[in-house]
């Protein structure tokens, strides 16, 4: 049996709609494509063939890695406010020696995105918010292999 992943509703229906796109949408045109380039003839100098059935063999990659995070996807509900924080919860920080805050959402690996400010609770930062209350100072060990503290200001 594999492990639970840990998804908000928000990420599990972004997901499903991804699934969903590739399955009735770019397989489908993939695998037109395909057809047209067999067509075509010679297919050892065929760039488009060659180019589509890699296309066409990641989506269906994607599409494998999408159905298992799905089958053993745990939905983490945010049912109101904690004053922990936990997989689900919006946290804003501030790092010791920096003058803004900083606010990110604590998701399952799955759905990380730091650039949106969506990070893991596997992460080191995200690993060392759980569990933690406002007014907490946390310390993290980040990949560069320095360890950085800040002080949770608000948890949604």
């Amino acid at each position: 049996m594999s492990e639970p992943v840990y998804l908000t509703q928000e990420g599990k229906e972004e997901l499903e709609r991804e699934l969903e796109q590739l399955l009735k949408v770019r397989l489908p045109a993939l695998a037109a494509k395909l057809k047209e380039a067999v067509a075509e003839g010679d297919l050892k100098e065929n760039a488009d063939y060659h180019d589509t059935r890699e296309q066409k063999s990641f989506a269906e990659g994607r599409v494998q890695y999408l159905e298992n995070i799905l089958r053993s996807a745990v939905v983490i509900a945010n049912d109101g406010k904690s004053d922990v924080v936990r997989i689900g919860s919006s946290v804003t920080i501030r790092e010791e020696g920096a003058d803004q805050d900083e606010t990110y959402l604590i998701v399952g690996a799955a759905e990380s995105n730091p650039r949106e400010g969506k990070i893991s609770h596997e992460s080191p930062i995200g690993k060392a918010l759980l569990g933690h209350k406002v007014g907490d100072k946390v310390q993290a060990l980040i990949p560069s292999g320095e360890t950085i503290t800040f002080k949770i200001k608000k948890i949604k």
